[in-house]
């Protein structure tokens, strides 16, 4: 019988890695040529290596419907926080926040010194935390993965203000 060869890592190095997953899954037909689209870009950013992502990997949640997703760890949420206020990244969330395209989004991120915060926009479905946890809207404190995650210091402008999106009044 062969024994298992069992391993583990040290994580010392990295006392604030943050580990994210995020998806994009198809809502309508359209959503199909919204998710090709993106799929080159996102590989060609992590290609590039920004600051701070120490790996990107990528994998299918689901065929049908379809529903793609990737699994990034960053050194710290600085220079993640950062470059998703960066370009491309920044672009696609304009564009995405204005039209979601036929596909809906999320992200789970989770912090080695504690944490975790994410968010859905245009599911038709609970995934992830949503499906033992309450939803709540994305506004307010709620708006900001700094926030969410309860995170110290004021977080960066937002790529889009929430008033451009909601009547933040009412």
């Amino acid at each position: 019988m062969t024994k298992v060869n069992r391993q583990t890592v040290d994580l010392s190095a990295y006392p604030d890695l943050v580990v994210i997953y995020l998806g994009m899954r198809v809502n309508t037909w359209f959503g199909i040529k919204t998710l090709l689209g993106l799929g080159p870009q996102i590989k060609n950013a992590a290609d590039q290596k920004p600051d701070g992502l120490l790996l990107h990997e990528d994998f299918i949640f689901s065929l049908i419907p379809l529903h793609l997703g990737m699994r990034q760890y960053w050194r710290d949420f600085a220079t993640l926080e950062a470059w998703s206020r960066s370009a491309p990244h920044r672009q696609w969330w304009q564009n995405f926040l204005h039209s979601s395209g036929g596909t809906g989004f999320w992200h789970e991120s989770y912090f080695m010194g504690g944490g975790m915060e994410a968010v859905y926009d245009d599911l038709p479905v609970a995934l992830g935390f949503g499906q033992f946890a309450p939803l709540r809207p994305a506004r307010g404190p709620m708006f900001s993965a700094r926030s969410r995650a309860n995170l110290s210091g004021k977080p960066p402008p937002a790529v889009i203000a929430e008033t451009e999106l909601y009547d933040v009044d009412g």
